[in-house]
């Protein structure tokens, strides 16, 4: 029997026990929850609340908080050996991270990277209202060449830019949205990885050709009626990693998911304004497409092609 998505939501609240036992309470909630960490602040009435879910092998939490200083410790990092980094943002306060000699003032939706197997730490003056993305070192490395090269360096939302779009995407993922996401799971981890590559590219770096995206292109074309197409499958037929197919639509710009959703909707479109297929559903047209839910299909429609389905037809 498969559990509803709703079950593998957990929370930790300092709530549930007395005041003072609140923050020994917290230290052991976010070393449960994240990781083995230490924690200092206020005694007495702290209040800290942890929410955190899976979604597609990336760990969804979401932090609210009185002020702290959090800090891993190499004797912590022996005990657990995490194999993973963090993508933070604190969304209502300004705060400060440290990392491996480099130290990042971050102003509220702003983002950072940190890596789980080296010592860190984090000053929440203000308190905590936190986005926390676990990320596998093994998907990270598939995104970001060396991530270790990233650490402790500002996403800034208010900047035009890569780093913009990811602090932007990544602010807005909650737990709650892994029990219904808005997009399948391994397409919102894909952008997720994809921003994360560009944000991390150096400005001068130009990886891939046009030929190599035309390639990539055409296959996506040959095989987007195929439901469950991946960055992989694609991959795969070219001939190239996943990695550096993704590498090479960073170079350019673009991400896998919006190119397999751009040429699905291109396709889509022709399909509804021809009136040879006056008589083929719309749900059957998104079929056709690879989107096999109706309800999404229109949703797509409105989003990506700025009409009903109904409002594209031939009259």
């Amino acid at each position: 029997m498969v559990q509803p998505a709703q079950a593998l939501i957990r929370s930790w609240s300092t709530s549930v026990v007395p005041e003072h036992q609140r923050l020994d309470y917290w230290v052991g909630a976010i070393s449960e929850g994240f990781l083995a960490m230490d924690a200092s602040a206020r005694r007495g009435s702290f209040h800290g609340e942890l929410i955190s879910a899976p979604l597609d092998g990336i760990g969804v939490n979401r932090v609210r908080a009185d002020s702290q200083k959090v800090w891993r410790t190499p004797s912590a990092i022996s005990c657990d050996q995490e194999r993973c980094c963090y993508l933070l943002g604190n969304l209502e306060h300004a705060w400060r991270v440290e990392q491996d000699g480099c130290e990042a003032r971050l102003l509220p939706g702003d983002f950072v990277m940190v890596d789980a197997r080296r010592p860190y730490h984090f000053d929440f003056a203000d308190g905590v209202h936190c986005v926390s993305l676990e990320l596998p070192l093994d998907w990270v490395c598939r995104w970001v060449a060396e991530p270790q090269a990233h650490v402790a360096q500002a996403f800034r939302r208010s900047e035009p830019g890569w780093g913009s779009a990811l602090a932007s995407f990544a602010g807005v993922w909650t737990p709650s949205m892994t029990a219904q996401p808005p997009l399948p799971p391994h397409l919102l981890s894909d952008q997720l990885g994809a921003l994360l590559a560009l944000a991390c590219q150096p400005r001068t770096e130009r990886t891939g050709t046009p030929n190599l995206l035309q390639q990539i292109t055409d296959v996506v074309r040959q095989r987007l009626s195929e439901p469950g197409l991946s960055a992989h499958d694609v991959a795969s037929a070219v001939g190239i990693s996943v990695r550096s197919l993704h590498r090479a639509m960073a170079a350019h710009q673009q991400t896998f998911a919006q190119l397999l959703m751009s040429e699905r909707m291109r396709v889509a479109r022709h399909m509804l304004q021809n009136p040879k297929l006056a008589h083929t559903t719309a749900a059957e047209i998104g079929r056709r497409v690879g989107i096999l839910d109706a309800s999404h299909f229109s949703r797509l429609c409105r989003s990506w092609l700025g009409h009903s389905a109904r409002a594209l037809r031939p009259s």
